[in-house]
Formats: structure tokens, C-alpha cells, sequence
């Protein structure tokens, strides 16, 4: 929203209200669908994984943020996360 400091402070609510709108967007049906086969927790990661599809693209393409190594190896560990949460299911443990 940095980009937006002359603009009135309506016009960043609602851009801002957007995005979180195309967020839940994926995520309410992603969660009604999810609860009948998905535990909570696995739900929560889903939901992580949503929210960082979302605003890391933003954050990069429109806020101009600088993708640092940091961000990366975050980005390595979210598999690693949907795999340990969903483990039971994928290979019967």
C-alpha cells in the first residue's frame, strides 16, 4: 500500500479488502469441502499455503519486494509441512 500513500485511505481499504476477498474466495469452499475428508490441522495448512500463494505474488510483483533466501527456504518448508500434516493419509503410518 506504499504505493498508494496520495491516494485517499478509502481507496487502500478497498484494494486491500480485494485481495483479502480473492483470498477467502479460495479459501471458505477450500474449507467446506476440506472438513468432510481433513482434519483442523490439516485445514490450517491449507490455509497457509493459500494465504502464501496469494500475497508472496503480490508482495513481489506489485509491492516490489525483494525475494530474499529467507523466503525461499520458508518456501521449501511448506511442503514439507503439508506432507507431515497429511503423512497419515499418504502412506498409511
Amino acid at each position: 500500500m506504499k504505493n498508494l500513500s496520495s491516494k485517499p485511505w478509502l481507496i487502500a481499504a478497498l484494494i486491500s479488502w480485494g485481495i483479502a476477498l480473492f483470498e477467502y474466495l479460495i479459501q471458505v469452499p477450500a474449507n467446506r469441502i476440506g472438513n468432510q475428508v481433513m482434519n483442523v490441522g490439516q485445514l490450517k495448512i491449507l490455509q497457509e499455503v493459500i494465504t502464501l500463494l496469494v500475497f508472496v505474488p503480490f508482495s513481489v510483483f506489485f509491492l516490489k519486494e525483494d525475494i530474499r533466501t529467507d523466503y525461499i527456504w520458508a518456501g521449501v518448508c511448506i511442503p514439507g509441512a503439508v506432507f507431515f500434516i497429511s503423512r497419515q493419509k499418504l502412506v498409511g503410518a
